[in-house]
């Protein structure tokens, strides 16, 4: 793998599955696969074959009916676990087994009531284990943000001597930031002895909403597996969000020059078909795949897309698979959006009667908030006195434009 690729492990089918609320059935986790694989990740981590034999079942169905990315299940440190892990994944032509064991002293003392020797002797045991199975382990170090450094690089030079390919080293809780995320990879594949012989990963949870900011400063360091979900779902406060990092390196390429396998224009299909399978809608403002991602309401911003998409957009709604922005008529819309509108649904007004209607649609908008299109029809009607016929449907929307591949076209970092 190239120095600037990066490999993109999901995590949608199994941690973002825990999350309360987003409970996926057998069928539904093999539909949402095969988007995966449409969609272009690397790795998919299927499930958690010890918690349940459904969540076994859907390992095993992925890995027989999915062809293309790594199908990944997760294991704790133990023989049990382990093995159901590799029977789960026994039909799949790429597998990985994926052991964890928290590392931290406050999860080795009260949750696991385990010395730092204890965990130093289980994971090395495991990784030997899985390492029967397949040659792709995956070992994970819980809570590696908050272990003390020492023992952290000792168990992970250990566990690469013992098999391991991959070193994720999970932000669990949240806690770090950015500049500390960085500080911490890189201190640690400097001291790890055989760092150069694995790749290391990272899983940042978005406790603090920084996640995706995390998992990117961890990138700079040279971690080159970015662990995340579909519309960043997770345990509490979700994981870092697939679709924010992989546009974030598209966008940016001037200060993120990484690459990733994602096909972007499978990104909205991914979303919406995570939503209808869960019936857990995305928030309006997430970025890249919320509702008014590509919404434009205020009049100074209509007013700039309708002569320049670039004024008020970095990407074009079509690279990530929206059909096209949309101008919102509210009570912070400007006449030339409202003239716009009027003209799409089939009314072409004079100077005089676009004014009214301006003024008609701000009183709408301060009352119900939104404009719709047989609202517009009826105040235009009213305006002219006329009755409101249905509003015909939209015109077409205009070719793309092409943005370029340059960052310097953007004028970046100077915006507000």
């Amino acid at each position: 793998m190239s120095a600037d690729r990066l490999t993109v492990f999901d995590t949608t089918l199994r941690d973002g599955e825990q999350a309360p609320g987003f409970s996926l059935r057998i069928d539904e986790k093999l539909k949402l696969a095969h988007q995966l694989t449409a969609l272009g990740v690397d790795v998919i981590e299927a499930g958690f074959p010890i918690a349940s034999d459904a969540d076994a079942e859907a390992v095993r169905m992925v890995s027989t009916h999915v062809h293309g990315p790594v199908v990944a299940a997760l294991a704790r440190c133990n023989p049990k676990d382990i093995e159901r892990a590799a029977w789960a994944l026994s039909p799949a032509p790429r597998r990985r087994i994926h052991v964890f064991l928290a590392t931290s002293d406050l999860h080795l003392e009260r949750k696991l009531r385990m010395t730092r020797e204890d965990c130093l002797r289980a994971a090395m045991a495991a990784v030997r284990l899985a390492r029967q199975f397949t040659d792709d382990v995956q070992f994970s170090a819980e809570d590696a943000t908050r272990s003390d450094p020492d023992f952290l690089w000792r168990i992970i030079e250990a566990v690469i001597q013992s098999g391991a390919k991959t070193i994720n080293l999970p932000d669990t809780v949240g806690y770090s930031t950015p500049d500390e995320i960085k500080d911490f990879f890189t201190a640690i594949i400097n001291r790890v002895p055989s760092s150069d012989q694995v790749t290391f990963s990272t899983h940042c949870h978005d406790d603090l909403g920084l996640a995706v900011a995390n998992s990117l400063a961890a990138v700079t360091a040279g971690v080159r597996q970015v662990e995340c979900t579909i519309n960043g779902i997770g345990e509490r406060a979700g994981n870092a969000s697939l679709e924010e990092i992989v546009m974030a390196t598209r966008v940016r390429e001037d200060r993120l020059p990484y690459r990733t396998s994602i096909n972007t224009r499978e990104i909205y299909a991914a979303s919406q078909l995570l939503t209808a399978l869960t019936g857990e809608g995305v928030q309006a403002n997430k970025a890249i795949v919320g509702r008014n991602a590509f919404a434009h309401e205020a009049g100074i911003h209509q007013d700039g897309m309708l002569k320049d998409r670039r004024t008020y957009e970095i990407m074009r709604p079509e690279e990530v698979g929206v059909p096209q922005a949309t101008l919102v008529l509210g009570k912070h819309s400007g006449r030339h959006a409202v003239q716009r509108r009027c003209e799409q649904i089939g009314y072409a007004l004079e100077r005089r009667d676009l004014d009214q209607v301006y003024r008609a649609v701000i009183a709408h908008a301060d009352r119900e908030k939104v404009v719709s299109d047989r609202d517009l029809a009826q105040i235009v009607a009213r305006t002219l006195g006329t009755t409101a016929p249905a509003p015909a449907a939209p015109a077409p929307a205009a070719p793309a434009q092409d943005f370029g591949a340059t960052p310097a076209e953007f004028g970046y970092g100077h915006g507000v």
